[in-house]
């Protein structure tokens, strides 16, 4: 670190930032560009969850996962076999390690020295009246920001707390792959880890409560689990925990279907449930700060939270959980906290992947979200066995959905499931930002033997057949 780590000789500033991760710096920033002084208190290592335990390393793990999958799948060609296998997992771990130093050091730690009037503090922060204490120094700001993230959460099974359990951060740090493996939960956390260890060769068992991605539209979530079994991961869906423990089988969750109580044993379980907010011990509720059930910070559109000048940003607070979102909403919070400039968080035009295969994403509202705002809807749901790219690539796993409102033609949202739905979604954000019909998306032109022209014949289904369309016509 440098020597901003240190306690400051001043202890009043323009902004105080409590969180040095997305959120946070993205305040910081904003802030010190803008020529305030701000207070950015760092607890824990430093550049919060998305570059250190999230984002960063699962995507490296899930990249080299579908080399394996690659390999195997590459006969699909005629004339093409192909291998893969993983010879050395302890290689492979440190060398995501090596990656999220780097990303650490040149993203975060690096970034410190060029703004000034930004002074970092490490500790852990409290409100104390009208302070803020980090440690033994008390600081003081018109203004405060808590942008102190998230972590995961653990369910409330009976015994669990007597087993040893995996979370997304610990499950990549794993001395040894594991022969098999349970995933306790089926969204978009659960998906991603359950089929990147499958890929890695551990027999995995996803078990959830309802399906599989259950914010997705129906027929994704279809889709996607069909792509799951399809290699090898078994889905146990739709039941109730009761209990686990531990022996030298392995880790026993007990469940129940219908009723009817079955056991699932694994050499090791992960947890995947969900996300629970860091908001413990820093005299939230006795400022005046309002939390929602899950302990998060609720804050409106301005992102300010039930006390006057104090601001929320991420997955501390109760909006959007995704690291692009968090840097956007310390933006908002910012401009409205200092006067630069008025800001409300608008999500309308979110997009938003999972990182499995095919990947899924999406923006806007689903149809039965649509629904429920009042819309009178409409859809086209288009299968990718009709999109050329897809048949080129004899990989035709996947479907493009769209939602639209029937009176003005309006699109409202859509969902995607393709091996490269996430650069196809920014595609429909951007429609759905200015405005779109369907009419006009499917009038516009798209390269040739790209997904994205996926989006362009699922306009087009609203009106027609496009199977009986020849290349590129329409």
């Amino acid at each position: 670190m440098n020597d901003q780590s240190k306690m400051p000789q001043h202890t009043a500033f323009d902004l105080i930032v409590l969180g040095a991760g997305s959120a946070g710096f993205s305040a910081a920033i904003t802030a010190a560009e803008a020529g305030h002084r701000v207070a950015l208190v760092g607890h824990g290592t430093i550049g919060g969850t998305c570059v250190n335990v999230g984002c960063v390393p699962s995507k490296f793990m899930i990249r080299a996962g579908e080399t394996q999958h690659s390999a195997a799948a590459a006969s699909r060609f005629a004339g093409i076999t192909a291998e893969a296998h993983v010879t050395d997992w302890a290689a492979l771990v440190q060398a995501k390690r090596d990656l999220v130093s780097g990303m650490r050091q040149k993203k975060y730690a690096d970034l410190l020295p060029e703004y000034q009037n930004v002074t970092y503090i490490e500790g852990f922060a409290r409100f104390d009246g009208d302070a803020i204490v980090v440690d033994k120094t008390r600081l003081t700001a018109p203004k405060v920001l808590i942008a102190t993230g998230g972590r995961p959460s653990v369910p409330p099974i009976a015994g669990i707390e007597t087993v040893e359990t995996l979370d997304s951060t610990s499950l990549l740090e794993l001395e040894e792959l594991p022969a098999s493996l349970t995933v306790l939960g089926g969204g978009y956390i659960g998906a991603e880890l359950a089929q990147m260890m499958a890929r890695m060769g551990v027999k995995v068992t996803v078990i959830c409560r309802s399906h599989l991605l259950p914010g997705a539209e129906p027929e994704v979530s279809q889709a996607l689990t069909e792509a799951f079994v399809a290699e090898g991961i078994t889905l146990e869906c739709g039941i109730t925990y009761d209990a686990c423990r531990q022996d030298a089988a392995g880790v026993t969750v007990c469940v129940k279907r219908d009723g009817k109580p079955f056991e699932i044993t694994s050499e090791k379980l992960v947890v995947a449930t969900g996300r629970v907010a860091n908001t413990e011990g820093m005299g939230l509720a006795e400022a005046g700060i309002n939390l929602d059930r899950r302990g998060a910070i609720i804050v409106g559109d301005d992102m300010q939270s039930t006390r006057p000048g104090v601001y929320g940003a991420g997955d501390v607070t109760n909006r959007d959980q995704f690291v692009y979102m968090a840097a956007y909403g310390a933006k908002v919070a910012v401009n409205n906290a200092l006067g630069l400039e008025p800001m409300r968080y608008d999500n309308s035009a979110m997009p938003w992947v999972v990182f499995s295969d095919p990947q899924v994403a999406g923006v806007g509202l689903s149809e039965a979200q649509a629904r429920a705002a009042g819309h009178e809807v409409k859809t086209s749901v288009l299968g990718l066995d009709n999109v050329p790219r897809a048949l080129a690539a004899l990989d035709t796993r996947g479907l493009i959905k769209l939602v639209a409102d029937a009176k003005t033609d309006r699109l409202l949202g859509g969902q995607i499931i393709a091996p490269e739905g996430s650069d196809t979604v920014q595609t429909l954000a951007m429609a759905l930002k200015f405005g779109m019909t369907t009419k006009a998306l499917g009038e516009m032109i798209f390269p040739y033997l790209t997904t994205v022209e996926g989006l362009k014949l699922a306009a087009q289904t609203f009106d027609k057949d496009v199977a009986k369309l020849s290349c590129c016509a329409g």
